[in-house]
């Protein structure tokens, strides 16, 4: 997994997904507007029932809006066919769930190959790409177990396996460390940022647990009743920016030395 995929930005205007129960309408996401630039790692926050993982899904291509248009690059995925929906996740998104999903009885191998058989990329590719998914996660080692012999960390490290094979240039995360302790969830966060900085990856995770999301995003967008109430940058995106900048003013005024 050496070449970095291309980056997409995404921007959703005025989306509304509504549920119909008997004659009540539950209006899950009221109106959302949001631009997120290609690379960032955003995370959604929120109590349950605010409407963050109904959001996500719609992002992911996994539900459609009632309303309003969600476009990653240049496609709104609310006007796709289900036939480009369906190619939208398999060449552009990889999803993780707070779930780990992986198949009982195949190898940990064999399960993040499974989406580039689905693909159909070459029987003589997927050995390779396969390998280079699971060194990327740290389980390279543990290639021929099976999900019952893994630890919960690194069952969910084999689930971001098996979302980065097909080499997707959006990584959806939903509450990815809901299943995990402190430490794994924290190897799990890790390895997210590691992906956004060496291949541009753009991520959006929700999640429950502020202070992670302080500490590894970009930005934190907070949403209640399905409407957004709070959309700021992180600390930890101010001090990157302020280390850039200060990175590049000490580059600028070596070069003005030299010159």
């Amino acid at each position: 997994m050496t070449q970095a995929p291309a980056t997409q930005h995404i921007r959703a205007h005025n989306v509304c997904r509504d549920y119909h129960l008997g004659e009540a309408v539950v209006h899950a996401v009221a109106g959302v507007s949001l631009a997120i630039p290609a690379g960032q790692f955003l995370a959604l926050l929120g109590s349950s029932g605010s409407g963050k993982s109904t959001f996500l899904s719609m992002l992911a291509g996994l539900d459609r809006p009632t309303s309003g248009s969600i476009i990653v690059g240049a496609k709104n995925l609310a006007e796709l066919s289900a036939e480009n929906l369906a190619r939208y996740r398999r060449e552009t998104v990889g999803m993780v769930f707070q779930s780990f999903n992986l198949l009982p009885r195949m190898t940990l191998e064999e399960n993040v190959e499974l989406p580039l058989r689905l693909s159909e990329v070459d029987r003589r590719d997927r050995a390779a790409r396969v390998a280079q998914a699971l060194e990327r996660v740290r389980l390279g080692a543990r290639s021929k177990h099976r999900p019952s012999e893994l630890s919960g960390g690194e069952q969910q490290r084999g689930a971001l396996a098996r979302a980065l094979v097909n080499r997707p240039s959006i990584l959806f995360a939903d509450e990815p460390t809901g299943n995990l302790d402190s430490v794994n969830g924290e190897q799990i966060l890790l390895l997210l940022r590691e992906f956004q900085t060496t291949l541009g990856m753009t991520i959006v995770m929700v999640t429950h647990e502020r202070p992670l999301a302080e500490r590894f995003a970009d930005r934190i967008v907070t949403l209640s009743d399905g409407k957004i109430i709070s959309d700021a940058p992180t600390a930890h995106a101010a001090s990157t920016v302020l280390a850039e900048t200060t990175a590049d003013s000490a580059n600028l005024a070596a070069e003005g030395a030299r010159s």
